[in-house]
């Protein structure tokens, strides 16, 4: 399930498929986290506000699993974004 944190001023996006850790796809500042956030949108992946959250996030390199030091702190959220959408893990997009 994708997810994306933000702050007023930057954006990161994660990827999770259920079996490996999350990753992050896509991040940014100014007019590009702007552009992450509408695709976001568009596309009805869940939005989490954590700045300190975001702000961790955007030091991992693009395309890397997140570290095992935040697993809690992101599947917390991601559990809470599955909750609110009515999806499990096991759902597979179509």
């Amino acid at each position: 399930m994708p997810k994306t944190y933000y702050t007023s001023d930057l954006a990161v996006a994660l990827k999770y498929d259920g079996e490996n850790a999350p990753q992050v796809t896509a991040k940014g500042t100014g007019t590009a986290a702007e552009k992450i956030l509408e695709v976001a949108e568009q596309h009805g992946i869940p939005l989490q506000t954590d700045p300190e959250l975001a702000g961790i996030l955007a030091q991992v390199p693009l395309g890397d699993e997140i570290p095992n030091e935040l697993y809690t702190a992101v599947a917390e959220v991601i559990a809470f974004a599955y909750h609110i959408s009515g999806k499990t893990p096991d759902d597979k997009p179509s």
